[in-house]
């Protein structure tokens, strides 16, 4: 490494020390790598509904089947579980928001109904 490429990397290094070192405490940070020892329960709860969703989507790429859509209903199912799980967490976090309260329940009223007819008509296509 000539001398002028060790001068970038080392200026690159420690800009971003330097950023990390003055980023505000309560900064935003990508979920993904957010300390799990400094989420609440709920973020947990959530964090853990959106890593269930994409395992489960990513197995049903697996079995995609080229018709649009029964591979439609397939995704849907599990995207829609992700939102009951979220709701469900936000209930239990026992924050009392009465918007949020009732958003919540119309959501896992309204995905279950969703989930069964997909599942129903996944099976009346013999794709399930």
């Amino acid at each position: 490494m000539n001398k002028l490429s060790l001068a970038y990397a080392m200026a690159a290094i420690v800009a971003s020390v330097s950023f990390t070192a003055i980023a505000p405490a309560n900064a935003q940070m990508d979920p993904g790598t957010m300390p799990m020892g400094d989420m609440s329960a709920s973020s947990k709860a959530y964090d853990d509904a959106m890593a269930k969703m994409d395992e489960a989507m990513a197995q049903l790429q697996l079995r995609m089947t080229g018709k649009p859509g029964v591979d439609f209903a397939m995704m849907m199912i599990p995207h829609h579980q992700s939102a009951i799980d979220m709701a469900k967490a936000y209930l239990a976090s026992g924050e009392n928001d009465p918007e949020l309260t009732k958003l919540s329940n119309e959501i896992i009223a309204a995905q279950e109904t969703e989930i069964a007819f997909l599942k129903e008509w996944l099976k009346k296509k013999n794709a399930q």
